[in-house]
């Protein structure tokens, strides 16, 4: 099989075998990353003094970066191979260092010479290689670039370095300089996977006048970079002497073994209560029987341990032995800075007990750095601390965003133990180094608050300046494709003419209206019989057509028979009469007045509006709303007037509400954005606007459709509280309400404009790439085709038809026809459907403007169970083949991307169920939906707050055993307020 090279490798390929004199069919070339790699082959295996010497002469006047793409990183260095054919591996290898040629052929020379001497030196008196890293030690960003690209190419990742100069800033006060590292691949790396080897790579070689180093990935072809990682660069001797200020034993031990290294000496250190106990014994374990020289040992320890001046060690004892002995030879005791400084007296555990945020971060980091070695070697896990009133906020960064479950419970311990005065609880979140937003958030309270105020996630300004500026954006230069030339261009024209050519047919035999122009023989014979048909058909129609006359003619002749009308109104049947007196009751319950007071206040402007008498209006508007509204319907009546009601609130406020409450009926009933608003107004969140945009029967891909396809982009709120319960994610029952609107002409209006988004953004897709919604446009247009068609029938056959203005008439002739017969007689006085529940009924349709529905009903299941059958778990259509893998699954994970897209904050509520819902069976799927709940707000920006069990025996909070009236609402809609999780907007 012929495999086409791309251009830059044919290029190669010619330059290689031209230098060499080896056949083009023998040679092969890969470029990874920074590195170009070739293979030599020939029946015999070429010579490799020979062949690098014409390579290298070749090397010297050849730009390398000339003969690959332009979007190529540049190459650093060459792997030359050379291999026998028929052979997989070769018999040598050759790394040239493309900014050391001069060496290399030196050392290539002085290798031929040595062959024809026939000497057995391997390459003895050549040139001196010089590595990578010793060279980027010097800070050359080109020097840099090699020395990394020797870890990420084996990756297929490219390097490229610059240096920028940084501003003198409280945070940069001796001008240091900032790296910036660019690497480029064919795919995303994943940042846990590159990061920690090249921050161990950069911090290993220790440069100066550096501040710290920014790694940003990009995808050749793109324009933004993937992701951005902030390295450390602060050397490893001023991160030990931090720590040794701050008496860390481990860290001093350190630095005195650095400075005790040449005199073989090897230090270890312990501390008891204020004093530093230092044992000084011989590095090398073979001399057993030498002791340390006092004297040198103290002249080298003890100016180190006042310069350090140890925070909380008062004196320094210290010991001299042989390794096998243990008694020691010579002791001497030393006092301290500490003694006479009050201030460094106190030890770290002190100070951080009594608030000091520096000593707090210093025990924070010690405590998540337990190991030293892995901390200077990567620059370790950093804290970032911030007090807000009386709760304690500490960001946790490192390379790898540190895992939850191994800090946040560590933190929370430790703080507690410190018992801060004034400090009732404390907030902790992780990131990435060179992030803004934390990847997670977790809060423990100390104490029972008694004013709790929510607080949002705090900019930490210690990084916050790093992020808006960490890599300057070159100019937006647009992306051309040199290598397309004009039959390209022109092929690629007439391959998408094709192709529309063909969409455009298959449309038109789609609409029945056209056919194939060739057709078989026996296709043509079938179509003979067209005769046959034609008769029969005009005999239906005859027929059809005098039986309209004669119908026609009876219903005529009773319509002039006009009844009179009388005055007596007709009897209502028994369920007829309650619900209108019920009606009545709620309408003059709802606008009288229950405190006697009068319209007019005291100062003659009219009160306030009713409450009760707002709910009920809203319920109308809404109706009218939907009915004027361009928007088709969804199928489903509540969604439509609710959207009305949205999109009314939305028309005169001219923005969207801070909080959205979406969910099924149980956030519908559930949750009183009036009362949620006013309590969080005693929280210090004043004019907080919160809808409710509950629905029937929502699950997950109800939410997820009316967020990201319904409702645009400024029209979603900053907080969106997502009520609900496992039966909205539940995979296994039939999804009534989706299915429902998915079959509606909103949907199909909606899919067309995401489809038309689409096909404008994209480039012409191949026929297999067909999305679904572009399956659904053209089956909507063949429906539009049919359903125009049918309309213009009808209007003809109406203008023809003598019964049809006056259907109305025959279908009540037809039914008094029907019912006088002998068998349906005894049927006729069936009584009308009594409602079970006809105040429930009455409350169905009372939303108001801020789309709650308030119940006042409460639940009493001695008299529920009367008029309702008590269905358990295993037969509860809601729970039916209980999964939580699946289309409900996938579509909590779009809405979770696309809130973390639009920097939305989302909230679910696990909405409170009641005792006599929660039998065995339900209670152990609600456990599942429980542990998938906390699984997914692990790994996402989800914030999930569990309220399923907190009134389990008060009936009087609910309205039947898994919705809440409006009781109930209200103290959820309270709690909610007071919840220091919920990062509430603000003013």
């Amino acid at each position: 099989m012929k495999i086409v090279l791309p251009v830059s490798q044919k290029s190669l390929i010619q330059w290689v075998s031209q230098a060499t004199g080896i056949s083009s069919l023998g040679v092969k070339v890969r470029l990874r990353g920074n590195d170009l790699h070739i293979l030599c082959e020939s029946p015999e295996c070429p010579q490799r003094w020979r062949t690098l010497l014409d390579l290298l002469h070749a090397l010297q006047h050849t730009d390398l970066d000339a003969l690959t793409k332009n979007d190529q990183p540049s190459i650093y260095q060459v792997f030359v191979y050379g291999r026998k054919k028929g052979e997989n591996q070769p018999q040598w290898c050759h790394q040239v260092f493309l900014n050391q040629l001069d060496r290399h052929l030196q050392e290539v020379e002085q290798a031929l010479i040595t062959d024809a001497e026939k000497s057995h030196r391997t390459g003895g008196g050549g040139a001196l290689i010089l590595s990578n890293e010793s060279l980027a030690r010097q800070g050359n960003p080109e020097a840099i670039a090699r020395y990394l690209s020797e870890t990420l190419s084996s990756f297929g990742i490219g390097v490229e370095v610059k240096a920028k100069k940084q501003q003198v800033t409280l945070e940069n006060p001796i001008n240091q300089n900032r790296l910036l590292i660019y690497c480029q691949s064919s795919y995303t790396p994943d940042p846990s996977l590159i990061a920690e080897p090249v921050a161990q790579k950069l911090r290993s070689l220790k440069l100066s006048g550096y501040q710290d180093a920014v790694i940003a990935t990009q995808v050749e072809g793109e324009t933004d970079f993937d992701w951005m990682l902030r390295v450390d660069l602060t050397p490893p001797e001023i991160m030990l002497k931090e720590w040794g200020r701050w008496g860390d034993v481990q860290a001093i031990a350190w630095i005195l073994n650095a400075k005790l290294c040449d005199l073989t000496i090897k230090i270890t250190a312990t501390l008891k209560e204020s004093t530093l106990h230092l044992f000084c014994s011989p590095a090398n374990p073979k001399a057993t029987n030498q002791i340390p020289d006092k004297a040198q040992c103290l002249s080298a320890i003890l100016p180190q341990l006042q310069a350090l001046a140890p925070q909380g060690i008062l004196a320094v004892t210290v010991y001299g032995h042989k390794t096998t002995d243990h008694e020691p030879a010579w002791i001497d005791w030393q006092s301290l800075p500490a003694t006479e400084h009050p201030d460094l007296a106190v030890s770290a555990l002190e100070l951080a007990s009594a608030g000091d945020e520096p000593a707090i971060i210093f025990l924070l980091e010690r405590l998540l750095n337990p190991d030293l070695d892995i901390r200077l070697k990567t620059g370790g896990t950093r804290v970032l601390l911030l007090r807000k009133g009386d709760l304690l906020h500490i960001m946790c960064e490192a390379l790898v965003c540190p895992s939850r479950k191994r800090v946040a419970n560590k933190v929370t311990d430790f703080v507690k133990q410190l018992k801060i005065v004034e400090i009732a609880g404390v907030r902790i979140y992780g990131r990435r180094a060179g992030n803004k937003e934390p990847f997670w958030n977790y809060g423990v309270d100390f104490t029972n608050r008694q004013r709790l105020v929510p607080e949002a996630t705090p900019e930490f300004a210690a990084t916050a300046a790093y992020v808006g500026e960490l890599l300057t954006t070159e100019a937006n230069e647009p992306v051309l494709r040199p290598d397309l030339t004009s039959q390209d261009i022109q092929s690629l024209f007439a391959e998408v003419s094709q192709d529309w050519g063909a969409r455009i047919k298959r449309w038109l035999l789609a609409t029945q209206l056209f056919a194939e122009k060739e057709q078989s023989q026996e296709q043509q014979a079938e179509d003979n019989g067209w005769r046959v048909a034609l008769v029969w058909g005009l005999l239906g129609f005859l027929l059809t057509l005098q039986s309209d006359w004669i119908l026609g003619y009876i219903t005529s002749r009773l319509v002039l028979e006009t009844p009179k009308i009388t005055n007596t109104p007709p009897k209502l049947s028994s369920a007829e009469d309650e619900t209108q007196k019920l009606q009545r009751r709620v309408f003059f319950t709802n606008t009288s007045s229950t405190s006697g007071n009068e319209v007019f206040n005291a100062s003659g402007f009219t009160q306030q509006e009713n409450e009760s008498i707002t709910r009920g209006k809203a319920t109308a508007t809404a109706i009218l709303l939907a009915a004027r509204s361009q928007m088709p319907s969804f199928n489903v009546r509540q969604l439509d007037e609710q959207l009305a009601l949205y999109k009314q609130r939305l028309a005169k406020s001219g923005q969207p509400p801070d909080v959205l409450i979406i969910g099924s009926s149980r956030a519908l009933r559930g949750i009183d954005p009036t009362t949620l608003s006013k309590n969080l107004a005693n929280q210090g969140y004043s004019n907080i606007d919160v809808f409710n945009f509950g629905i029937n029967g929502a699950t997950a891909q109800v939410v997820d459709f009316l967020l990201r396809r319904v409702l645009k982009a400024s029209e979603l709120p900053k907080l969106i509280i997502w009520a609900d319960g496992a039966r909205a994610f539940n995979n296994g029952r039939e999804d009534i309400t989706f299915n429902a609107i998915a079959a509606s002409p909103g949907y199909q209006q909606v899919s067309q404009k995401a489809s038309a988004n689409e096909d404008s953004n994209n480039s012409p897709t191949t026929p297999g790439s067909i999305k679904p919604e572009q399956s659904l446009k053209t089956a909507t247009n063949t429906d539009n085709n049919y359903q125009a068609l049918d309309e213009w029938l009808n209007q003809a056959l109406a203008n023809i038809s003598t019964t049809y203005h006056q259907r109305d008439q025959l279908k009540s002739l037809l039914n008094k026809a029907l019912k006088s017969l002998p068998l349906l007689k005894n049927n006729s006085t069936i009584q009308p459907k009594k409602s079970a529940y006809p105040e429930q009924d009455a409350f169905e349709l009372a939303v108001d403007f801020d789309g709650f529905l308030s119940v006042p009903i409460r639940f009493d299941p001695a008299t529920y169970y009367q008029k309702h059958p008590k269905v358990t778990g295993s037969y509860d259509n809601d729970y039916k083949s209980f999964q939580l893998v699946g289309e409900q699954d996938t579509a909590i994970q779009e809405v979770l991307k696309f809130c973390a897209s639009k920097k939305i904050t989302i909230v679910f509520v696990n909405m409170p169920l009641s005792a006599e819902y929660l039998d065995s069976v339900r209670k152990n799927y609600e456990q599942e939906f429980q542990q998938y709940m906390l699984h997914l707000a692990e790994n996402s920006n989800l914030i999930y707050r569990d309220l399923s069990l907190i009134w389990p025996e008060a009936n009087e909070n609910f309205s039947d055993p898994s919705h809440l009236n409006l009781y109930g609402a209200a103290k959820v809609s309270r709690k909610l307020a007071i919840d220091p999780m919920i990062p509430w907007p603000t003013k």
